[in-house]
């Protein structure tokens, strides 16, 4: 089966372009920012609310820090091209850039409502992991986000401005967007479960810094639009190294703290 995207852009408002990036990003943050509400009921002491309350300024916070991360790894085209760091509407995030910035809001957040960073960090990491399955759709429509070229009828058609110069002769290429969104929505129901068996606050966090770093490292090998690359290896893998262990770090020193305390 080979898929195709519609193009770039959704619609148009007095000859003002509407983007589906923009639409699938914003109805990945309501999902997003839904089910955190939900599972803050269900699983945890966080009060009613919580999420709805401080969700516009997680979100714009996570969405500079996307821009910003995205901006610098790809610093010698925006040193030259100042007036487009502002502009989003076509893509240009970076979901590393968004965990930082996030994380960053949420202690400040969390200590100005006296509560358990790590609590809150447990059901957002699920609700985050859940809205990136969604905003990986994205990509689709930029036609980005693709792996190395296919040769059977399954893959993504990608238009010739988007191919790397040498895969220009190739049409069809693996959907690494897809892979990616799938095992996102894999590793929510992982997380779902720690979530509601597990009572370690920071478990759920740490198990979602691991579980998405190793599938990202996995994607990164075959995509082929990587946007920097340190030493032949792409910038997302060796951050996404950086994570995986301080996932592995934090689980083991949570599992120690708990069981001290027991």
């Amino acid at each position: 089966m080979i898929i195709q995207s519609p193009g770039e852009v959704a619609f148009y408002i007095f000859n003002f372009p509407v983007y589906w990036y923009g639409i699938v990003l914003a109805f990945a943050a309501f999902c997003g920012v839904c089910v955190a509400e939900f599972l803050a009921r269900r699983f945890s002491d966080i009060p009613e609310d919580f999420f709805i309350d401080v969700a516009p300024l997680v979100i714009i916070f996570g969405i500079i820090g996307a821009r910003v991360y995205y901006c610098l790894v790809n610093f010698h085209y925006y040193s030259s091209h100042v007036a487009e760091v502002i502009d989003i509407r076509q893509g240009g995030l970076s979901i590393h850039g968004m965990i930082i910035a996030g994380v960053v809001a949420l202690y400040f957040i969390a200590r100005k409502y006296k509560l358990n960073l790590l609590k809150v960090l447990d059901v957002l990491a699920c609700a985050t992991i859940f809205a990136q399955s969604i905003g990986r759709w994205g990509n689709f429509f930029n036609s980005e986000a693709f792996g190395i070229p296919t040769y059977s009828d399954w893959g993504v058609f990608i238009p010739i401005d988007n191919r790397p110069f040498q895969y220009i002769s190739y049409e069809f290429f693996h959907p690494t967007f897809l892979y990616e969104s799938l095992a996102d929505l894999l590793i929510f129901f992982v997380l779902l479960f720690i979530l509601s068996k597990c009572k370690k606050s920071g478990v759920v966090f740490f198990w979602y810094l691991i579980l998405y770093s190793i599938a990202r490292i996995f994607v990164e090998f075959i995509r082929v639009d990587s946007v920097l690359n340190i030493a032949s290896l792409p910038i997302a893998v060796i951050v996404s190294c950086i994570l995986l262990f301080i996932g592995i770090f934090g689980v083991y020193a949570v599992s120690r703290r708990y069981h001290s305390e027991n």
